[in-house]
């Protein structure tokens, strides 16, 4: 079991943290905190997220998520999820695993709306207690007392969870930014952040994200008037694209085109059910209007906001068929412009770039947050970390949320902040935070699964391996029919995918492979040729040694071996 690994320690209660996800990546967030003897844990897990493919590596993937195996294990142990807030790196992986750890899940109620709407899209299959609590509530999970801290954010209600122990309360930021003038929600309370020093903290496990930039956010607000004032200039129609799930920006967005005396367009189902949740909840007004996209040819350029999914290059989303020429009911034309108000998550530049592309050449002006004030971060930048830590005075920092870079930058300000203790880890990796000093003790068993379809299935074996292998070498496939004395009946059936149709001298690859057949069977005794499992075998090696001789690659190569009765 682990937590009797690097130090095998034994007897009394120890306070650990422990990353499934999150930790050397920005995505796929998912944390465990635990309480008691090494051998008898209780856990906490905060966040259930995933994180996209990066392209070529993973082909065929839909969405990445954590390997649980080790709480799986441990699941009986595991008194509750709390999710911190409604993005998909933080919430995204809820509906698939949770049956894998069965466990109450605790939400406030737009994250609890969100929840249940992606529930309705399996059907309402997917049952689980889902425990929706109020903002800034107090309760208990097991033996761990949790408090919600209300963090400003790009999604509403997201909450940073005080954690109390026996053995020292931990402040878990989840994502977060000091915004005085947000667009939705209420101000940061940075009073409760001091109080949180002046009674003692023992551990912040903090955000990352933003840990090499200098300065601090700027506010939901600025970005407002600013988008309001680009789309009254706007000579054609404004096409915006965001994050779905960033309310304030849908509002930001609505308000423009109402100001502008324009009509507001939604296209994309991930935006249609953020926007019937925000409403449901109160973030939006009741009588916010807008129209569907199959009434978008129905209004004049001059007389148009549309509101699209797909800000990251996901190439079924709205915004990648729309460049593509390829959506049912919108399209772009000379002169309109394109609002990328978001910023182009690390792994997605390729898929962005594409789009970007597609869009200049049908004749769109294209604007991102490098250009004008469209998009603002959700993340503390480097001022605004000097101050949380300036404010609740940790004992023990542990950065997360964070690439390998961020994690490092953040733990030299927290140095550097006067916080002594500073544990670095990255996924796996158990840190104990009490008693005694901070420090990794031990190693979780930590991984990625993939969602092929509508399946679960591991990254490091399984179809996702082999069809990465298929890209790279292609396939042969020999398909012979041999009778009882193991001659052939008919010459074999040949099939090439992914590879060249000839060598460098022209021979055909198809006769190489041909000949090295042909070649085997002669070479083979006639009792070894009648057991078809190593005739199979033999001609399978034999295929690809020719193969690869003449090409310089190893192809995958698949022999079908057909004994048919006769002379």
């Amino acid at each position: 079991m682990a937590g009797q690994g690097r130090e095998g320690r034994k007897g009394g209660d120890e306070l650990v943290f422990l990353a499934l996800g999150g930790l050397g990546e920005i995505g796929m967030n998912c944390y465990l905190y635990g309480f008691g003897p090494p051998d008898a844990r209780q856990w906490l897990m905060a966040d259930l997220g995933i994180t996209f493919p990066e392209g070529e590596d993973d082909p065929g993937v839909d969405v990445i998520l954590p390997d649980l195996r080790f709480i799986e294990a441990e699941r009986g142990a595991l008194r509750g999820l709390v999710i911190t807030h409604a993005h998909e790196d933080h919430i995204g992986a809820v509906l698939e695993l949770w049956p894998r750890l069965g466990c109450p899940v605790y939400a406030t109620p737009f994250t609890a709306g969100m929840l249940k709407s992606k529930r309705d899209d399996y059907g309402g299959a997917r049952e689980m207690p889902i425990k929706t609590v109020p903002l800034d509530a107090r309760f208990d999970v097991g033996p761990f007392n949790v408090e919600l801290l209300s963090m400003a954010h790009s999604v509403p209600e997201t909450s940073g969870l005080v954690i109390s122990t026996p053995l020292g309360r931990v402040f878990h930021t989840a994502d977060w930014k000091i915004d005085a003038t947000p667009l939705i929600g209420k101000p940061t309370d940075l009073d409760r952040f001091k109080r949180l020093g002046d009674e003692g903290l023992l551990a912040l496990v903090c955000d990352s994200t933003n840990a090499m930039r200098d300065g601090r956010s700027p506010s939901e607000t600025e970005v407002a008037a600013s988008l309001a004032k680009i789309v009254k200039e706007a000579p054609k129609r404004v096409i915006v694209t965001t994050f779905s799930s960033n309310v304030s920006r849908i509002k930001a967005v609505g308000d423009a085109a109402r100001a502008a005396g324009r009509k507001l367009v939604v296209a994309g189902r991930a935006l249609h059910r953020v926007i019937e949740v925000a409403i449901e909840t109160g973030y939006l007004p009741e009588d916010f209007t807008y129209l569907d996209q199959r009434a978008y040819r129905d209004i004049d350029r001059k007389d148009l906001v549309c509101l699209v999914t797909g800000s990251q290059g996901e190439p079924n989303a709205a915004l990648a068929r729309i460049a593509g020429q390829e959506h049912p009911d919108v399209d772009v034309a000379k002169g309109d412009l394109v609002i990328f108000s978001s910023r182009t998550i690390p792994g997605n530049e390729k898929g962005v770039g594409y789009i970007h592309n597609r869009l200049v050449m049908q004749g769109c002006d294209v604007l991102t947050d490098g250009d004008a004030l469209v998009h603002v971060t959700g993340h503390p930048r480097r001022d605004e970390l000097k101050d949380m830590y300036a404010w609740t005075r940790p004992r023990i920092a542990v950065p997360m949320h964070g690439e390998a870079r961020q994690l490092k930058a953040h733990a030299q300000l927290a140095r550097a902040s006067g916080v002594t203790a500073v544990v670095p880890a990255i996924n796996g990796e158990i840190v104990r935070l009490a008693p005694g000093e901070a420090r990794i003790v031990d190693d979780a068993p930590v991984g990625r699964l993939f969602r092929d379809g509508s399946l679960i299935v591991p990254s490091v074996e399984g179809p996702v391996r082999d069809r990465r292998r298929l890209a790279y070498v292609g396939i042969v496939i020999v398909a012979l029919v041999v009778n009882r004395k193991a001659e052939l009946v008919a010459e074999p059936l040949i099939e090439l995918e992914g590879i060249p149709a000839e060598d460098d001298e022209g021979t055909a690859m198809e006769e190489i492979v041909e000949d090295a057949i042909h070649g085997t069977l002669k070479s083979m005794p006639p009792a070894r040729r009648k057991d078809t499992a190593a005739l199979g075998e033999s001609l399978r090696r034999a295929v690809r040694g020719a193969v690869s001789q003449a090409w310089g690659k190893k192809p995958v190569c698949k022999v079908l071996v057909s004994v048919v009765e006769g002379k």
